[in-house]
């Protein structure tokens, strides 16, 4: 019996010696493969680290590639319900005007099953189909317009410095977004924003400007602005800004 209880420690002394003696890449191995995989427990926050920087890198990329800064002004949020045999399903439809504020202003529209998606849908449609006013002296129209669309007519004018935006509804976010301060408008017939919206637009589409006209009958700006009477027609001529 005091054989064998003697002999007892010696075999565990042997097996804590066995593990004190083994490799140190073993131990860091096990010790590796406990925190996460081959390569420790900081490798993996490397790793999430590393991706997380990445997509930084991808907004940063995507907001040179956008360059200019533009106005984006929500018109219209339509809901729409579908009656199926589990209940009804809503879709949304969205109503998206979108400028530079520097004479560019678009509009688009977007349908979708939320409502962020389908602002996001009108707001790609809008920047795709920009159109470009010329402004008088960057904050007024040239000349005053009429434009209709379906059962909507609108009429707009230019204005002296100071009127302001007299507008409202959908109106007043395309003339915000195209870079106008001073406008009055008149919209009569139907109340339907996108009708009102389309009919906005074509009235924009027929603005010209003095350097325009000069150029395609081949005179010059004082020419055109002096037949009216004027006596500083070299002094309006170059003030005139697109």
């Amino acid at each position: 019996m005091a054989d064998e209880n003697n002999q007892a420690p010696a075999e565990g002394a042997g097996f804590e010696a066995q593990d004190a003696g083994a490799p140190q890449e073993q131990q860091g191995r096990g010790r590796g493969r406990g925190r996460g995989g081959p390569g420790g427990g900081d490798r993996g926050r490397g790793g999430r680290d590393g991706n997380r920087g990445r997509r930084d890198d991808r907004r940063g990329q995507n907001a040179e590639d956008g360059g200019e800064e533009l106005i984006e002004k929500l018109v219209h949020i339509n809901r729409v319900s579908k009656t199926v045999k589990g209940g009804k399903r809503f879709g949304f439809a969205a109503l998206v005007v979108v400028g530079d504020g520097k004479g560019r202003v678009g509009f688009g529209h977007g349908k979708a099953r939320e409502v962020p998606e389908a602002i996001s849908k009108a707001t790609a449609s809008a920047k795709k189909k920009m159109l470009r006013v010329p402004l008088k002296e960057g904050r007024t129209l040239h000349h005053d317009g009429a434009g209709h669309f379906g059962a909507g007519r609108v009429y707009v004018r230019s204005a002296p410095q100071g009127t302001g935006i007299i507008a409202g509804g959908p109106m007043r976010a395309v003339f915000e977004s195209l870079g106008v301060a001073d406008v009055v408008t008149k919209s009569v017939g139907t109340s339907n924003p996108y009708n009102m919206i389309r009919a906005t637009f074509e009235a924009l589409g027929e603005q010209t400007s003095p350097k325009s006209v000069a150029q395609r009958r081949g005179k010059k700006i004082a020419d055109l602005l002096g037949r009216g009477g004027s006596q500083t027609a070299e002094a309006d001529a170059a003030a005139i800004a697109e």
